[in-house]
């Protein structure tokens, strides 16, 4: 099965979270909370609104026109302003009118401020994005390849994390304030956060 999280966390790499940490004025343990909630969350997302065929379709179609990767190969000026990068509207297209909710509760289980935590989303939307299109473009995936892999790695996120991403499903289900902040504070952190982050 595909474990996307651990590509994308290789490909932005040690230097990369470390200066998005400055960036957001995060310590260590809380970058573990916040990127270990934020990226599975994202992820999990896309995997939903590409069940259907219009949801993958337009996830492929955003991913042929705007997300080739090359942004991976400048994440320096990404992190230095991602207020002008692709990061917002992302968002609101894969979270729509979860997003406020979603920021809200990763900010409280991280101890990020709202501000923090929103930044930190705008910055890591382009970069998985960016991933899923270079790896589209390099291996010729078609739409339903696409929609296989977010499924896959779904379903290996959650044979590995079934608690936490019960919960990050909740969160992205819930219309309302559900507070799952302090299970989410458990669940976060993950060995290999810790790697990249030199714990």
């Amino acid at each position: 099965m595909t474990n996307l999280i651990e590509q994308i966390l290789q490909q932005m790499g040690g230097e990369t979270i470390g200066q998005m940490g400055q960036q957001l004025g995060a310590q260590p343990e809380q970058m573990q909370v916040a990127l270990g909630n934020a990226l599975p969350l994202l992820l999990d997302a896309l995997a939903r609104n590409s069940r259907d065929e219009k949801g993958v379709e337009a996830l492929s179609g955003a991913l042929d026109r705007d997300h080739d990767g090359s942004i991976l190969d400048n994440l320096g000026g990404l992190l230095s302003n991602p207020e002008n990068g692709a990061g917002s509207g992302i968002l609101r297209h894969v979270l729509g009118e979860r997003q406020q909710n979603v920021e809200s509760t990763l900010s409280r289980a991280s101890g990020l401020s709202s501000g923090s935590t929103g930044k930190m989303l705008m910055m890591l939307a382009p970069i998985v994005l960016g991933y899923l299109g270079r790896k589209k473009k390099q291996e010729n995936l078609n739409q339903g390849d696409l929609a296989d892999i977010l499924g896959g790695n779904q379903q290996y996120q959650q044979q590995q994390q079934p608690e936490q991403m019960g919960m990050l499903g909740r969160l992205l289900d819930q219309d309302g304030d559900g507070d799952i902040k302090d299970d989410l504070l458990r669940m976060g952190g993950s060995m290999l956060l810790g790697k990249f982050l030199g714990r």
